[in-house]
C-alpha cells in the first residue's frame, strides 16, 4: 500500500494540546496517557521523572518542588512551540509541586503522533524544553541533613 502522506491522520491535530498542568497532588500515569489517545496516533511517547535516592554524590531524602505563578502559561508556552513543530495528534505535560519522597512521580509528559519517530523526538523535546525553561525549582534535602536548591525543575 501507498503512503499517502495527504491524509489528515498524518498531520497534527487541530487542538492538540490536551492537558497542562501543575499540581499539589500525585500524578496520575493513566490520566496523561488516556490524555494523549488518538485513533489517528501510531506512536505515542511518555516520560516520567521520578524522585531518585542521590544526587552528586550525595543520598537525597526528599525534596520538594516550588514554581512561580506563570510557570504554568510557561508550560503552555512550551507545548505550543512543540506542537508548532511536530504532527502532534495530542499533548500532555504534568509537574508535581510541594514535598516529595523518593519514588514519587515528580513529572509527567507524553506526545502521540502519527508515527513513533515523531513522537519521541517531540516528547524529547518537551520534557527537555520544560526543564531548561519553567520556572520550577528544587529543594534537595540530603541524609547527611544538608540541603541544596536546584535551578529549574
Amino acid at each position: 500500500m501507498a503512503v499517502n502522506d495527504d491524509h489528515p491522520g498524518e498531520r497534527g491535530a487541530a487542538e492538540p494540546i490536551k492537558l497542562i498542568a501543575i499540581r499539589e497532588a500525585a500524578l496520575s500515569l493513566d490520566e496523561v496517557f488516556r490524555a494523549v489517545g488518538d485513533d489517528a496516533a501510531g506512536g505515542t511517547a511518555l516520560f516520567v521523572g521520578t524522585v531518585r535516592n542521590h544526587d552528586g554524590g550525595a543520598d537525597v531524602d526528599e525534596l520538594g518542588y516550588s514554581c512561580h505563578p506563570t510557570a504554568e502559561a510557561e508550560m503552555r508556552r512550551i507545548a505550543e512551540k512543540v506542537v508548532a513543530d511536530y504532527p502532534v495528534r495530542a499533548l500532555a505535560a504534568v509537574h508535581r509541586v510541594g514535598n516529595l519522597k523518593v519514588g514519587d512521580l515528580a513529572v509527567v509528559v507524553a506526545v502521540s503522533c502519527p508515527h513513533r519517530g515523531e513522537a519521541f523526538e517531540a516528547c524529547r523535546r518537551l520534557i527537555d524544553d520544560l526543564k531548561h525553561e519553567v520556572p520550577i525549582w528544587k529543594h534537595q534535602r540530603f541524609s547527611d541533613g544538608t540541603d541544596e536548591w536546584v535551578g529549574a525543575c
